[in-house]
């Protein structure tokens, strides 16, 4: 039986996700104010997974007998000054989601709460991920700098984006 605390962590991270997903929308706004519709749209994708995975942390607390708990969240960053600055955040922003991860998986262990461990792994390799994505994105920004081809052609790249469960 998972104990208060791991399931306090577990509810507290389904905040954080939801959170995620307005972050990226407020991502999503930044890059369509500047008609770079394809960069909206990997956020907009971006947004739509990061509340699919709240919904895997609210579905693994009903599966296990327990009750999700749906809080609020303060609002998101709006003002961001350039496409790299965007990315170095969404970077650091996804390094911040892997620790908290890694913190209720050390939680899950300490517990010996096999199933809280095993649910776990997903996230920490979706993670391992989401840092390798937006780590390389963010190189990609840097090496356009201003230049206005380079971008439009990532731009192009990122509108092909999906987001599938």
């Amino acid at each position: 039986m998972p104990s208060k605390e791991l399931i306090k962590k577990l509810n507290e991270q389904i905040k954080h996700e939801f959170f995620s997903a307005h972050y990226y929308l407020a991502m999503a706004a930044f890059c369509s104010q500047r008609s770079l519709d394809g960069f909206a749209n990997f956020f907009i994708a971006q947004a739509a997974e990061e509340r699919f995975h709240a919904m895997k942390f609210f579905n693994f607390l009903a599966d296990i007998g327990e009750t999700p708990q749906i809080t609020g969240f303060d609002d998101p960053r709006t003002d961001f000054s350039s496409l790299e600055e965007v990315f170095r955040l969404s970077l650091e922003h996804e390094q911040l989601v892997s620790k908290l991860i890694h913190q209720i998986l050390e939680l899950a262990q300490e517990e010996k709460h096999h199933p809280t461990v095993n649910f776990l792994q997903w996230f920490v390799e979706e993670q391992v991920e989401e840092e390798a994505t937006m780590g390389k994105l963010l190189d990609e920004v840097k090496l356009t700098g201003d230049n206005t081809p380079g971008v439009l052609f990532l731009d192009r790249e990122l509108a092909k984006r999906e987001f599938s469960e």
